[in-house]
């Protein structure tokens, strides 16, 4: 029988279900400008950079955490307990982050803070299915109350679906070819577990990538499309922006490129957008200030990190800062 390689050491380690937050000196070093300030974590997953954060700030700070999955948020809370009324906690996807939020915080908000990586506690977790690692039902669903799960989409697209979503979203370049042994090997019986699927994939495969497993590209395509994430991630950046306060920050750590782009994408638009009004004489009710881009390049963690902590390997953080608008 057919089996994958072995996964290399540039994957984290799922058995591990601590997170073990990226950047987090530079996370802090950038994101906090108030030390009595109010910040959102919205994405706050393992709270490892939510925990730092409170032990940085004073005694008048205030942080909200959200998330969309409701074990995970339970997780934080609990971590974050002796911390008391300092810290509240929202069920919610970020991409709702701004009406997610009391209406009396808009402006005030000294920074947020979007994670996007998995949590190792997602990973580690075969029932979610979130890895090729352990076997496990073909879920991926970070809010497991309902949705589409990766299974539906599996034996439910066609070819030419399957196909642009593993070109689109995993960057795959044998995408065609593992359409189509999906669909082939369906016709069997459903492929419901992420061991199958894993396999499918590493015999449809003719080239295998050194650094990553050859199951990697299609299984963060099939999550994407099941978490509609690149949708989320967009909404989520233009909700930040908007509750920002004069000077408060948005600082985003991206995993891959398609990521990447969109965080960039989104940002500058945006400043594109209010110039281009601005200079027009245009002067539109309730457009938000502009943004200015706080790191030029993206912020990437060194040596000693990248060597202790596999997922640092591909995090870029990007910070941008809402600037004073007229009235202000």
């Amino acid at each position: 029988m057919f089996a994958c390689p072995a996964e290399p050491a540039a994957e984290p380690d799922p058995d591990c279900n601590e997170h073990v937050p990226v950047l987090l000196d530079e996370v802090l070093e950038y994101w906090i400008t108030d030390p009595d300030g109010i910040y959102v974590d919205g994405t706050i997953g393992g709270a490892g950079h939510a925990a730092a954060a409170l032990a940085e700030l004073g005694a008048g700070a205030r942080l909200i955490g959200m998330d969309r999955d409701r074990e995970v948020l339970a997780r934080a809370r609990r971590r974050l307990s002796a911390y008391g009324d300092r810290v509240d906690m929202i069920h919610a996807n970020y991409a709702q982050l701004e009406h997610a939020l009391d209406p009396l915080l808009r402006g005030r908000i000294s920074g947020v803070l979007l994670d996007l990586g998995v949590s190792s506690f997602q990973i580690g977790d075969a029932e979610r299915g979130m890895s090729f690692m352990h076997d496990g039902p073909l879920d991926m669903r970070m809010d497991r109350s309902g949705g589409t799960t990766a299974a539906d989409l599996v034996n439910g697209a066609d070819v030419e679906q399957l196909a642009e979503w593993f070109r689109r979203y995993g960057e795959e370049r044998e995408a065609g070819a593992v359409a189509r042994a999906i669909v082939r090997e369906r016709t069997s019986g459903p492929i419901t577990r992420t061991a199958r699927l894993a396999e499918i994939v590493c015999r449809a495969r003719r080239r295998h990538e050194r650094r990553i497993h050859p199951a990697t590209r299609v299984f963060q395509a099939l999550r994407m499309v099941v978490n509609r994430e690149l949708e989320h991630l967009e909404a989520g950046l233009e909700g930040a922006l908007s509750v920002l306060a004069p000077g408060g920050r948005l600082a985003v750590i991206s995993f891959h490129s398609l990521e990447d782009r969109c965080v960039k994408h989104t940002v500058g638009a945006h400043r594109v957008r209010w110039l281009s009004l601005q200079e027009g004489g245009v002067r539109r009710e309730g457009l938000m200030p502009p943004v200015k881009w706080i790191t030029k390049k993206p912020v990437m963690a060194g040596d000693e990190e990248r060597h202790a902590n596999p997922r640092a390997r591909s995090a870029k953080l990007r910070v941008a800062e809402r600037e004073p608008g007229e009235e202000e």
